[in-house]
């Protein structure tokens, strides 16, 4: 049918190990969003195999748009561009994604539209907004980034500060693995501290009280790898690992994570004197992190806008940016490639 409530596109998403595509109106309404996980191909190596993630993504990625076609009710004839993700991820497979797009660009004869995947993460806020946000303190959470943004409008997001080591989301990977939590880290975590005591163990906040807008949490990780095995060349006997024991150490990780996450926000906030704060990423859904997000934005007077839980983890739905982009007249010809790889603050 065509669709006659406005012009739609289709989105595509695989900037990692989630095969994602969705249908957008151009008023940023999500008319379908298909997400196919990988999780339980990459379940045995405690975190995601690139090339595993980028061979998964092949015959996953036509099904994947097939059925988000037909749950928003469109067919190829309607879309009026087609978005893909990019930037930033790994080479492999963004390439699966960007060869899919490209080969409807052409053969649909519309836009082309690149999208940075972190900047959609941030876009999510003000689709849950509902309206305009900017200028904005923007935090993107994830497995691969943990960045810092002053979101001067939609198209305009300066990166000031990023992890010079582990991301934030990868270290809850990395730490669910020292703990023998399955993976994802992430929900293995947030479900294992629930039962435990924050205060347990007193775990470094690195750059918590430095003015420096960057995180670190890869010797917060070696903390608890040393508090769970022994510190390296000490005799000194490691006490048994418990439940209670490990939900101790689950809770007094998470909980040093997320001061420093809302402590830099505040920060940034408080340097850039804007009113409102937007985070996304895929932990950006971890509650302990939204409970004391609100609390400091009450404190301090502020908006805060999370990211829906759908719009968390990575999704094609966040793309409806490209409708922002196509406005602008940001669109790529059939030569576009890829840029892999993190995003890093230029020193």
């Amino acid at each position: 049918m065509v669709c006659e409530d406005g012009r739609v596109l289709l989105a595509i998403e695989s900037s990692c190990d989630e095969t994602a595509a969705a249908v957008i109106r151009d008023d940023f309404t999500v008319l379908s969003s298909i997400v196919s996980s990988q999780a339980d191909l990459h379940k045995r190596f405690g975190g995601v195999v690139p090339e595993i993630a980028s061979r998964a993504h092949v015959p996953r990625i036509l099904p994947v748009i097939d059925e988000a076609l037909k749950k928003a009710d469109v067919e190829l004839a309607d879309l009026s561009a087609i978005a893909v993700a990019t930037e930033p991820g790994l080479v492999g497979s963004l390439l699966v994604g960007l060869t899919a797009a490209k080969s409807l660009a052409l053969a649909l004869d519309v836009p082309l539209i690149p999208v940075n995947h972190i900047e959609a993460h941030l876009f999510a806020c003000r689709m849950a907004a509902g309206k305009d946000i900017f200028p904005a303190v923007g935090l993107v959470v994830s497995g691969g980034h943990s960045n810092l943004y002053f979101c001067k409008s939609a198209l305009k997001f300066e990166l000031i500060g990023s992890t010079i080591d582990d991301a934030a989301g990868e270290a809850f990977d990395k730490v669910a693995n020292i703990l023998k939590l399955p993976y994802p880290g992430g929900p293995s975590i947030e479900s294992a501290a629930r039962d435990g005591d924050p205060k347990a163990f007193a775990f470094p906040r690195t750059f918590l009280r430095d003015d420096r807008l960057e995180f670190s949490f890869s010797g917060l990780k070696t903390s608890v790898l040393y508090k769970v095995q022994g510190t390296p060349g000490s005799h000194k006997p490691v006490p048994a690992m418990t439940d209670q024991r490990r939900a101790d150490v689950a809770a007094s990780f998470q909980e040093a994570v997320v001061d420093v996450l809302v402590g830099k926000a505040r920060q940034t906030l408080q340097k850039y004197a804007v009113q409102t704060l937007c985070v996304g990423g895929g932990v950006a859904a971890n509650s302990r992190l939204r409970v004391r997000l609100e609390e400091m934005a009450e404190e301090i007077q502020v908006e805060l806008i999370v990211a829906p839980m759908e719009f968390c983890t990575d999704n094609a739905g966040m793309a409806a940016i490209a409708w922002e982009l196509l406005r602008a007249g940001r669109v790529a010809e059939l030569d576009l490639d890829v840029t892999p790889g993190l995003v890093r603050k230029r020193k």
